[in-house]
């Protein structure tokens, strides 16, 4: 019987079997920030436990209020520094040099096909984009990763979403074995993917739909219970199109659904991307792509469900109400009010996503009824849109550019509600209160956000309404 791609991780990664389907799994990188890894040290240095089990493998970032907005937030940078120096953590991103834990690891080729990754974060899920197995823990959990380098969990199952366009003809269909995700054409997709090219001709999404609109449209059809405990396996042709940000965006809110991690399989897509980190380890591209192709997944693999979801009448999608389930065609929301644009977090903050958003702001401005903010991911993201002016494009519009930065997202910093305030933003939660106590919060693609920023209300982007 074959296996699916989380399988074969956890038996590549397989250190023992303490009781029932508990399996105990060896982790190539435990990732920290300054929210929840400060209480594991505390308590580890608390129980004379104060060591950490290869300072190689941990990767540290302040990330969520940057810079500190109080002592208390100051104090917990302060905790993660010092053990940070204490031992020897090289891979350690302080202010100026810091971004969103989930844009800057990959950005630093810290994730790779194949590694098992735990972070005291829920997101943490966006690395199996990769082809990674990687999930958000609790503090236990983490204090175990930070001291053995180990971690424990119920071998999950893994549901598969095929992810087609109808429109795009027989070679386009899900059960069509010639199609692109099958394992002999792992170059084509590379082909037909131009990252330069927005919504471009390579790509099966709908014109003026992205991967925020596929997500959240799953998300929606599924439930946030969807997938609990479960891995979504994100596959088939549109998959195959879809650059690493976009793919990180799906995998990002695959916890959203319930689900411990998202992945997708590795391909050329993925060589490219980390080309530059990898090409003293390997001969050649095609080399690489052999050995990442180990970990995809098998043509007999069993899944718990299979989901085909064909996107080819699919419309941008908003959130409404309170949960990320609660998913309405942008068109049924047009005209609601809001009262700030977010563009950012580790959803969508990445060059793609600000890319997207400066097309439709180009030349443009927010309405006065708007404050726009807008956060660059990381300081690598944010040096590369301000040489292709898209900084200057946001500026001009009337957006407030800030530094890389979580706060918002998580209501701590940086664009925090008022009790009765809306947001259009590109983050990954709506929960009551999540950007700020009695502050509503619809979820949407860059495109949608920009286009809401310019009218006032929430609205379709221009690029979709032409």
């Amino acid at each position: 019987m074959g296996k699916t791609v989380a399988e074969k991780i956890f038996d590549a990664h397989h250190v023992d079997c303490p009781s029932g389907d508990i399996h105990v799994i060896s982790l190539d990188a435990v990732f920290c920030h300054e929210i929840t890894t400060p209480i594991a040290i505390t308590d580890l240095m608390a129980r004379g436990k104060d060591r950490v089990f290869d300072p190689s493998k941990i990767k540290a970032v302040i990330d969520h209020v940057t810079p500190a907005k109080d002592s208390k937030t100051a104090m917990q940078g302060k905790i993660l520094r010092d053990w940070a120096v204490r031992h020897g953590i090289k891979d350690f991103f302080d202010i100026g040099r810091n971004g969103v834990c989930h844009a800057i690891f990959p950005e630093k080729g810290f994730v790779r096909p194949g590694f098992t990754i735990i972070m005291g974060d829920s997101h943490t899920c966006t690395h199996g984009a990769f082809g990674a197995f990687a999930a958000g823990v609790g503090t236990t959990d983490l204090e175990v990763g930070i001291l053995k380098g180990v971690c424990a969990f119920k071998k999950p199952e893994s549901i598969k979403v095929n992810i087609f366009n109808s429109l795009h003809g027989a070679a386009n269909n899900p059960h069509n074995p010639s199609n692109l995700h099958n394992e002999t054409n792992l170059h084509d997709a590379a082909k037909l993917h131009d990252v330069n090219n927005i919504n471009n001709s390579g790509s099966l999404l709908p014109k003026g739909v992205y991967a925020k609109d596929v997500i959240l449209a799953l998300i929606g059809q599924i439930g946030v219970n969807g997938a609990t405990n479960k891995v979504i396996e994100f596959c088939g042709p549109v998959v195959d199109t879809m650059s690493m940000d976009e793919r990180m965006t799906l995998c990002n809110m695959a916890v959203e659904a319930g689900a411990t991690s998202g992945i997708c399989s590795p391909d050329m897509i993925t060589v490219d991307y980390l080309w530059q980190f990898i090409k003293d380890e390997y001969q050649s591209k095609e080399a690489a792509l052999e050995s990442f192709s180990k970990f995809r997944p098998d043509s007999d693999a069993v899944y718990s469900k299979t989901i085909d979801m064909d996107i080819s009448n699919l419309e941008p999608q908003v959130t409404y109400g309170y949960k990320p389930d609660q998913v309405k065609p942008v068109s049924e929301m047009e005209g609601t009010r809001i009262d700030q644009v977010y563009i950012g977090s580790c959803t969508n903050g990445r060059l793609e996503d600000l890319e997207i958003a400066a097309s439709i702001l180009k030349g443009k401005k927010i309405a006065d009824s708007v404050r726009g903010i807008v956060s660059p991911a990381t300081p690598d993201i944010y040096s590369k849109a301000l040489d292709k002016g898209i900084i200057k494009i946001f500026m001009d519009a009337g957006f407030c550019v800030t530094n890389p930065t979580c706060g918002a997202c998580l209501g701590m910093s940086n664009g925090v509600l008022a009790d009765g305030e809306v947001c259009a933003a590109t983050t990954n939660r709506n929960f009551n209160g999540r950007m700020g106590k009695g502050g509503m919060v619809h979820l949407m693609s860059p495109a949608t956000a920009a286009a809401s920023a310019i009218k006032g209300y929430i609205a379709n982007s221009e690029i979709y309404s032409l």
